[in-house]
């Protein structure tokens, strides 16, 4: 508690209004890879609290748009629209594609990570898992050429992950983010150029 309480990132979030951390996140891997620009169409999955939200809201500006979705409810922020439920769910993932009006995102981001147990192997099942399920969003719903952006924690699984993200896309990079503890071993792929 008391490292969060001193993060200068968390200090920083505070002062500038963010929802978290992750937010500088975010803002690093844009100012790197040119991820979001005015105008785009960015979905936002495992959004809540709204870090990547507020700041993709921020880009996209009047003329963007920004669909997030997250299990957990999340307070409103300007420019982005909510869905709240689970996305692999048929019901909820017909909403998202209603909401998307026959339009497809330029880009997916998810921060998503789940819920911890503290058993390492358990965990790293987890977090794979739902970073597969984004990946699988993106096949169905993403714009041919667009981007995906998705935090990785490195293990079992994340290799073969890799690879996969190479079948759909042109150019996947990997970063590890100033604000990212450099005790953990989250990574963040940034895959550009979807094939389709």
């Amino acid at each position: 508690m008391q490292q969060h309480v001193s993060d200068p990132f968390v200090k920083q979030a505070q002062k500038d209004g963010y929802r978290s951390r992750a937010s500088y996140k975010l803002i690093e891997l844009n100012e790197k890879d040119r991820l979001i620009r005015p105008g785009m169409r960015v979905m936002d999955l495992g959004a809540a609290p709204g870090g990547w939200s507020q700041v993709a809201g921020r880009l996209v500006g009047e003329k963007g748009r920004v669909l997030a979705t997250d299990i957990l409810p999340m307070n409103p922020v300007r420019n982005v629209e909510f869905i709240q439920g689970d996305f692999t769910e048929e019901s909820v993932f017909n909403r998202i594609l209603d909401a998307l009006g026959g339009e497809k995102p330029d880009l997916i981001m998810s921060d998503i990570s789940p819920n911890l147990s503290g058993i390492a192997s358990a965990d790293q099942a987890a977090s794979m898992y739902l970073v597969e399920l984004a990946l699988d969003m993106a096949r169905k719903v993403l714009k041919p050429g667009g981007g995906f952006v998705a935090k990785v924690f490195q293990g079992s699984g994340s290799d073969a992950y890799l690879k996969e993200l190479r079948s759909s896309f042109e150019k996947v990079s990997i970063r590890k983010p100033e604000a990212s503890r450099s005790r953990s071993r989250e990574i963040y792929v940034v895959a550009k150029g979807f094939r389709g």
